[in-house]
């Protein structure tokens, strides 16, 4: 991961910090998980946190799925990824998807508790590769009719955070979600596909940029990886040579043959 760079306080932060006393005394911070009372606005109570599971080592050396064995070599490669080889180049996930990372997932998405999104992006970086040279940090799209329904795209705030920690420019705008599909809940990982079948492409105004580039991928949540895979396939369609992705919370599948760590249930 790129060093931070050192950048002087802006006026939005430091009037942000200024007022934050007076944020506290009228709205008490409390945890977006359970509720009970915490220290800043942007956190988790001590119990929470210790809920959250953070991928481990040994890990899919193609997309970072944790083995469940200690054993495994360290250029091991897990069953689905044997089975189908990814087009990404990598999976960088913050948290294995649970119940705690649902609710938080909920509360940000759904609850608009859009201020977790710098504690999102703060779990995200710590699990980046080394990200040498430029990087173009780009969200996963909403059609536009579903960023008009909710107001905001949750995976531009999370990317925008990135960006912003890790030095890099970020572009929102590179991929669109050119038809509107409904939701993906409930569907497997084939109907999906055929759902997402056109849907996503690179803007041509964005072409330039994205030939030759290093993107990451950003995202809240990995289910099946369909729209994941389209994206990145777009992107590799238009050129870009290495394209990772991120995102706060991974759902695994229980495949024992992979040797994986099940995502616990919702």
């Amino acid at each position: 991961m790129q060093e931070r760079q050192h950048r002087p306080v802006s006026a939005a932060t430091a009037l942000r910090e200024s007022i934050a006393p007076l944020v506290d005394l009228i709205f008490p911070p409390r945890c977006p998980v359970c509720g009970a009372g915490i220290a800043q606005q942007a956190g988790l109570c001590a119990s929470c946190w210790s809920e959250l599971v953070i991928p481990g080592e040994p890990a899919c050396a193609a997309c970072q799925r944790p083995f469940a064995s200690e054993s495994m070599a360290g250029d091991a490669i897990c069953a689905p990824c044997m089975a189908q080889p990814p087009r990404h180049d990598g999976i960088a996930a913050g948290t294995l998807y649970n119940d705690t990372a649902r609710k938080l997932v909920l509360a940000f998405k759904h609850g608009r508790r859009i201020a977790l999104a710098p504690m999102l992006a703060r779990l995200i970086a710590a699990r980046l590769p080394a990200m040498e040279g430029p990087w173009l940090v780009m969200p996963v799209p909403l059609h536009r009719w579903r960023l008009w329904h909710r107001g905001f795209n949750q995976a531009a705030l999370i990317a925008a955070e990135i960006a912003r920690l890790t030095g890099t420019e970020l572009m929102v705008d590179a991929l669109e979600r050119r038809k509107r599909t409904p939701a993906l809940g409930g569907l497997g990982r084939k109907a999906r596909m055929r759902t997402l079948q056109g849907a996503i492409a690179v803007d041509p105004h964005r072409g330039t940029r994205v030939r030759g580039a290093q993107v990451l991928l950003v995202d809240d949540v990995l289910t099946s990886g369909a729209t994941s895979d389209a994206c990145v396939a777009a992107l590799k369609r238009a050129g870009a040579t290495r394209v990772v992705i991120a995102c706060f919370a991974r759902v695994l599948e229980d495949d024992s043959a992979s040797g994986a760590v099940a995502a616990p249930e919702n």
